[in-house]
């Protein structure tokens, strides 16, 4: 690896520690041999990395150091061309598509030239394909209910047609090939379930606060699903 990738992977092995780590260790970790590793902690303290520690002792990466957000590797950069380009691409969520673009755009504009000529050359493409199922409603504002949890008002209508009220409190938006399914609890039917956005006939936000905090409802319908978190 080069020597910008392996200051980038020494900072995330300390980031990873949180007790301190041997040279040897690290070095070892790092295929290098202990000289070069004090010359690259070294590197990163003289551009700000609060490591601290010294040889015989171990090193530890003190709280409240941030990696430069810019600072990517080749294999996340093509995680993160090949992300925004499947949300852009095959994503009904219109807004969201615009999202995608404009941010892989800001990520492209000021990358390192080398990396962004890398970027811009990925052979990871994203298949055209036919885009997930129209939406009747502003899916956007689901995103915003989740995020500030808040419940939402909305018309849905069931797999033999008929259309009902639901409040609900939504927690989680899964993406799937063909469509999108927004998670939440049900007031009506007081229990979790599963919505396709497709099938939202109407759509009112509120300014209610859910009692339950999201993190909480994912983690118990997770664990009522028998899905692990990673």
């Amino acid at each position: 690896m080069s020597r910008s990738e392996r200051l980038l992977y020494l900072l995330q092995l300390l980031r990873n520690k949180r007790v301190p780590v041997t040279g040897p260790d690290l070095a070892r970790e790092l295929c290098i041999s202990i000289r070069t590793l004090y010359r690259d902690i070294a590197t990163l303290q003289a551009q700000g990395a609060d490591i601290q520690g010294e040889p015989g002792l171990g090193y530890v990466l003190r709280p409240g150091f941030t990696l430069p957000p810019l600072m990517f590797s080749a294999d996340e950069i093509e995680a993160i061309v090949l992300g925004s380009r499947w949300v852009a691409r095959r994503s009904a969520d219109e807004r969201l598509s615009r999202s995608a673009e404009q941010a892989l755009s800001k990520i492209l504009a000021v990358l390192p030239s080398e990396l962004r000529e890398s970027a811009e050359a990925t052979n990871l493409l994203v298949a055209q394909t036919a885009r997930q199922a129209e939406d009747h409603i502003d899916a956007g504002v689901i995103r915003l209910a989740i995020r500030n949890e808040r419940k939402l008002v909305i018309g849905y209508r069931g797999a033999e047609g008929a259309v009902s009220e639901r409040t609900i409190w939504p927690f989680m938006i899964g993406f799937f090939e063909a469509v999108r399914v927004v998670v939440g609890w049900c007031e009506l039917r007081e229990d979790f379930r599963s919505f396709r956005i497709d099938r939202i006939t109407a759509l009112t936000p509120t300014d209610v606060r859910y009692p339950r905090r999201r993190a909480v409802m994912l983690k118990a319908w997770r664990e009522r699903e028998g899905i692990l978190p990673r």
